[in-house]
């Protein structure tokens, strides 16, 4: 069948070579014209085109992850919205930020920022955070607050200046938050109604503040969805630059190999076709480009001529002899039909198996790299011959090597020293292999799972710095939230505690002098009443209270106001965090949190209670405290909704006051710092279990992170040693053999766990570059051992013996596999050339992985092939 296939395919190249030059052409052009033109479309497929750059770590998840869902539910609930942080520093001036020319500048700025909005999308102005947009809370007498705004308009002079400052400082909320504590800083912040327009709102800001420098004012912008945004438009800056400095490189080694300009045309052809369709089929079918498919071209582009490189080193050799390019490229063809599509399905069953993650732009990444590999090999096998047999046969004078005659390259020299040093010293090899995979062993466990969106920049690039600059100011710019809420009791009702409570009530009552008749009525009544319902079973007893008062003898009187005060109170213990045990504990909570260095600040309705209360009690630092009673808090809570910005306690708890959520700004958007602090609260909630049952849930963009993250390291471990089995069972196959299928992994194994583990000997974090890593290198490194054995195989054939066939192996076949990795190899270096870390890490570790398992094959595989000779090999030795 094989046969079959390949002799159909070069019949149809040999000899209808114009029309699959043709073909290529017009099928490419179409693909295109359907990525690029909507208006082609049916009307009702039009809605699914349209070019979209994603860069949201969010969507790394799926739309129905747990973690997902309720992030976004949380976010309803307490109306919250990403932000963007601006932040204004003043080294100069010896009053810091805090003087009268610079606040006037920030009242300006925040002004500008009100109208940040496009098409009723952009700054949420009344949300704002800025000395002019939040309150001042000063105490008007006792049991009586004032509010006014923190800086109602720009400062007169320096002391009004410093006033903004001291009074922000009372104001736990806007202390490390709005104003730093050494006073030459402050920060804005800004929230936005949606993450996409982070990089537009930065570049305004950043236009409107050019000249601040000038006057000793530093503006720095960050904050995740600034990060993430602005990473979304230099990828594709960063895509125009890679993908043609990758071809040319690509280009001037191929040119560098084989010498004939007019072949090397062929590859690149080839390689330009296979990402140009890719690209378009992932826009036309709706994919958006994100961090990993904008990869794509870059992927493509090297492993697209991979193929043709074995098809020209081998024509390079055989042409000279046949002087006929027909005879010569069947010859060609048949001899590496096998290999060249076993390899193909290999690269394709490793970038495949990324579709087993749990990450979806990680599935479509690995989806349309392997469609992508598909095309190369289908049209190198078509074009290429096509394209030799439209070659004027005059233009290939002088082309070639011939088989016998010495490699006097350096390539050749050093290849023909590896087969003397590899056969000849196959113990000593494989003894430093050893070495190897005991290193490799060592370093892997030292491996430290980690990310960073802002750290996808390089270290001096403004949003790297700014976030250096404002994590060192401030508390933090990096958000994470914590739902604290009460188990939903609805329908659950336990009459037993509550006549018991009531029991005691009578008690406390008779002693005052109540009558015991009214309790007793009452206590008939509860356990006459529904329980079914919570809400309509006090609603059934309120009724019950208010009739007993209405027809009340002046002895029972005031038994059933007691009933009453006892309903009050029950009903108000569902608002659990009106409770001062429950606010305590959160207290407690708090300052746990603030033990983690990376914790710089913890915002909750605490710190609202406490302020109000304070300024109730004429300002008395002493009084900064939750109150003792709920009916204290509930004042405290009433008297802040009489504030310039009532709404805001809607962002600290719910009006049911049965769900609250604590604001934490953390120094470092690293996950394993944002692990360290959900470890910090398990130990917490161990250590100090609340008052009443409280249930805790995380959300925000810095906690998503560390989930996606650890379905990345899992996912991809799943996916590579899937890919791992898939991939032998195919070598086995192939060489109808299971030592040759299992030699086969050796050199891939070997590489992938020496990269790693020189990852984490050199602490590079586990990042989602580095993930994706093994999953991408497994289809790509086990194509040199592949030709290596199949070519090893056949030659030991011919010559009759290994050792005889040695010289022939590391000709022509080595020169193949070591072209074919240099140029693999470097066709990602171009990326180390990236302003973008993840595009850095991936050039660097692929070419790499690329070039070692290169090597790995030309030594490993020989020196155990001299080892295991009459084994493997079924000829007289």
């Amino acid at each position: 069948m094989m046969k079959n296939l390949c002799a159909g395919m070069v019949h149809l190249a040999l000899n209808r070579s114009k029309w699959v030059a043709w073909f290529m052409t017009l099928t490419t052009l179409l693909v295109i014209a359907v990525a690029a033109v909507p208006s082609i479309w049916p009307e009702k497929f039009q809605q699914f085109h349209h070019i979209t750059v994603d860069t949201d770590p969010e969507n790394m998840l799926s739309q129905d992850e747990p973690v997902r869902v309720f992030h976004h539910e949380a976010k309803e609930r307490f109306d919250l919205n990403d932000m963007v942080v601006v932040g204004i520093v003043n080294n100069r001036h010896p009053m810091g930020v805090f003087n009268a020319a610079s606040l006037s500048r920030v009242y300006e700025l925040t002004e500008f920022a009100k109208r940040l909005q496009w098409d009723g999308e952009g700054v949420i102005s009344i949300d704002l955070i800025a000395p002019s947009t939040v309150d001042n809370i000063e105490q008007g007498g006792l049991g009586s607050v004032n509010f006014s705004w923190l800086m109602p308009t720009a400062p007169a002079d320096d002391i009004a200046a410093q006033q903004v400052l001291e009074r922000a400082k009372r104001i736990p909320f806007l202390e490390g938050t709005l104003v730093s504590e050494d006073g030459q800083a402050l920060a804005l912040y800004l929230p936005i109604t949606k993450k996409e327009l982070s990089y537009r709102i930065r570049s305004e800001l950043l236009e409107f503040t050019k000249n601040w420098a000038e006057h000793g004012d530093e503006v720095h912008i960050t904050g995740l969805p600034v990060a993430e945004d602005t990473f979304g438009v230099e990828m594709f800056i960063q895509m125009a630059i890679s993908a043609p400095l990758a071809m040319l490189v690509i280009f001037l080694l191929l040119w560098w190999f084989f010498k004939k300009l007019i072949l090397v045309v062929s590859p690149m052809i080839i390689a330009m076709v296979s990402s140009l369709v890719t690209m378009g089929l992932l826009i036309a079918t709706g994919n958006t480009i994100h961090i990993m498919s904008s990869m794509i071209p870059i992927f493509i582009m090297p492993i697209a001529v991979l193929d043709a490189v074995h098809i020209l080193s081998e024509f390079f050799d055989r042409y000279p002899i046949h002087k006929d390019r027909r005879k010569a490229i069947e010859e060609v063809m048949t001899t590496l039909f096998s290999p060249m599509l076993f390899t193909t399905l290999t690269t394709m069953a490793g970038f495949g198996s990324l579709m087993l993650t749990p990450i979806p732009p990680v599935q479509v990444f690995g989806l349309f790299i392997a469609i992508g590999v598909f095309l190369a090999w289908l049209w190198t096998m078509l074009f290429i011959p096509a394209y030799i047999m439209l070659i004027d046969e005059k233009r290939l004078e002088g082309y070639g090597h011939h088989v016998g005659e010495e490699d006097h390259s350096m390539l050749g020299r050093t290849l023909t020293a590896a087969g003397r040093l590899t056969t000849h010293r196959p113990r000593i090899i494989l003894l430093f292999t050893l070495a190897a995979v005991v290193v490799a062993g060592y370093g892997i466990s030292k491996i430290v799972v980690n990310d960073n969106p802002t750290r996808w920049f390089e270290a001096q690039h403004p949003i790297r710095v700014a976030d250096r600059v404002l994590n060192d100011h401030f508390g933090g710019t990096y958000m994470a939230y914590l739902e604290l809420s009460a188990p939903d009791q609805a329908g659950t009702v336990d009459k037993q505690t509550l006549l018991q409570q009531l029991g005691e009530r009578q008690a406390a009552g008779e002693a005052s002098g109540n009558t015991a008749a009214p309790y007793q009525q009452f206590a008939a009544a509860i356990e006459q009443a529904d329980a079914s319902t919570a809400d309509s079973f006090m609603d059934v007893l309120a009724e019950r209270a208010e009739q007993g008062l209405a027809s009340a003898s002046d002895d029972d009187y005031y038994s059933w106001d007691d009933i009453q005060l006892f309903l009050e109170e029950q009903q108000q213990r569902k608002e659990l965090f009106k409770q001062p045990e429950a606010l305590r504990w959160m207290e407690d909570l708090q300052a746990h949190l603030l033990d983690n260095p990376k914790v710089g600040k913890v915002n909750s309705l605490t710190d609202v209670v406490k302020t109000v209360y304070r300024e109730l009690q004429l300002g008395e630092q002493s009084q900064f405290r939750i109150p003792d009673s709920a009916n204290a808090v509930a004042q405290t809570l009433i008297t802040y909704q009489n504030s310039h910005r009532p709404h805001d306690l809607w962002h600290f708890v719910t009006p049911d006051y049965r769900r609250t959520v604590l604001w934490l700004q953390l120094s470092s958007g690293d996950n394993k710092d944002m692990e360290a602090v959900v470890q910090s609260l398990n130990d917490f909630l161990t250590n100090n279990p609340p008052p009443v049952a409280i249930d805790s849930q995380w959300f925000g963009l810095t906690y998503i992170n560390v989930v996606w993250q650890g379905k990345m390291v899992s996912g991809m471990l799943e996916a590579f040693l899937g890919s791992f089995l898939v991939v032998l069972v195919m070598m086995i196959v192939l060489f109808r053999s299971l030592i040759l299928g299992v030699l086969a992994m050796i050199p891939l194994a070997v590489t992938v766990g020496l990269i790693y583990g020189i990852i984490g000997l050199i602490g590079k974090d586990y990042d989602m570059p580095v993930a994706v890593l093994s999953a991408l290198s497994l289809g790509l490194a086990v194509d040199y051992a592949i030709h290596f054995l199949a070519r090893s195989r056949s030659l030991v054939e011919e010559a009759g013996s290994w050792q005889a066939a040695v010289p022939l192996v590391f000709g022509e076949p080595a020169r193949a596999i070591s072209r074919n990795a240099i140029i693999l190899g470097a066709g990602f270096l171009p990326l180390l050339a990236a302003p973008l870390v993840p595009y850095q890490t991936v050039g660097l570790f692929i070419a790499s992985i690329i070039l070692c398992a290169g090597a790995a094959t030309l030594l490993i595989l020989p020196a155990i092939l001299t080892l295991m000779k009459k084994l493997i090999f079924k000829v007289e030795e």
